[in-house]
């Protein structure tokens, strides 16, 4: 059997280790120069921690944390990211860093390098020539001891992957703020969203979809998603977050914005969302808060039968079901809203 040159650097390019954070050390990354001892449970490191994550698998190799934070940030100083040397860096692509307080299920966007990330420009090249990202984080984002700091990559070249990192911190905020507000991490080439197809050298393949991300209000007791209606989105070329709402694209009826507070409560994706999976959950049948069209009116919310869940109304649909958080049900309150309790 003969391989030309070209067939040869192209099934090293396809076996190759990909890329993975090493500051802070992602989850249970071997190559990290300081990293925590392993915590009970996890037998050992995770030697494929530069593979992509399984299509239909979760968004991170693990959901045990680290037993101590491996770095302490400050809200609006600068913070440094880096990279393991020596990775496949497939011509750059889209990096999104955001935070989390519900280790990972819920994030919003701190930074964003889209194009060309790990390098300087355009690439054909499997050799990064960025290893490490500097940035602010942003002032308002809210104090833990329990936060987690999230990276996520789409590649520019070759099969249509996605990376994933995940990393426990700590952050410090003297301001006192108890929210902040981003763009919502979105998970491409993963199930249920759409896959962005090899650039071809067309770097600006794929970023409508993050332009289109729906704003995510983030904190240590909950979050708020924003499903207000938005116009149908332009690409944009920007490696920063936008500080404007994000958008996407929604059928021609009366606007309505929609806005909730939920504590403890895991996020399955409203029907109205078209950029994340859908839902298989049953649909809430309305009661009380019948709109004119035989519906439900705008904005409110219930409780599912069970109390394992609620919908929230939008363009006077139910939507699919929101499920709360193992071990809390869903409650009224007396201000005619909902809350994810204990029971």
């Amino acid at each position: 059997m003969q391989f030309t040159f070209a067939s040869v650097a192209a099934l090293v390019g396809s076996v190759a280790a990909h890329m993975a954070m090493i500051e802070p050390c992602m989850r249970f990354n071997p190559n990290c120069a300081t990293k925590p001892q392993l915590p009970a449970g996890v037998a050992d490191y995770d030697s494929s921690i530069k593979n992509p994550i399984s299509y239909n698998g979760p968004f991170f190799k693990s959901d045990i944390p680290w037993p101590e934070p491996v770095a302490s940030w400050t809200a609006g100083e600068s913070v440094t990211v880096k990279f393991q040397p020596g990775g496949a860096a497939h011509g750059g692509g889209h990096c999104q860093f955001a935070i989390s307080y519900d280790n990972g299920k819920t994030s919003a966007i701190v930074h964003k390098v889209m194009e060309h990330c790990f390098f300087n420009g355009p690439s054909t090249s499997n050799e990064a020539e960025v290893l490490s990202y500097t940035f602010k984080l942003p002032a308002d984002v809210p104090a833990a001891s329990n936060a987690q700091f999230i990276w996520v990559w789409t590649n520019a070249i070759g099969n249509r992957e996605l990376y994933t990192g995940i990393a426990d911190i700590t952050i410090a905020n003297s301001g006192g703020s108890k929210s902040y507000t981003g763009q919502a991490t979105i998970f491409p080439n993963h199930e249920g969203y759409d896959t962005i197809p090899e650039f071809g050298g067309d770097y600006t393949t794929g970023l409508s979809l993050y332009d289109n991300a729906p704003n995510v209000t983030i904190s240590s007791s909950g979050y708020t998603a924003d499903l207000s209606s938005k116009q149908k989105p332009t690409t944009s070329k920007s490696s920063e977050p936008s500080s404007s709402d994000s958008e996407f694209e929604t059928s021609p009826s009366p606007k309505a914005s929609v806005s909730f507070v939920v504590h403890n409560a895991v996020k399955v994706t409203s029907s109205s969302e078209s950029e994340t999976p859908s839902s298989t959950a049953p649909s809430v049948k309305p009661t009380s808060n019948q709109g004119a069209d035989g519906e439900c009116e705008p904005g409110t919310l219930q409780c599912n039968d069970d109390g394992s869940g609620f919908s929230i109304c939008t363009w006077g649909k139910w939507s699919d079901e929101f499920t709360c958080a193992q071990g809390t049900v869903c409650k009224s309150s007396d201000a005619g809203s909902v809350y994810c309790g204990w029971p």
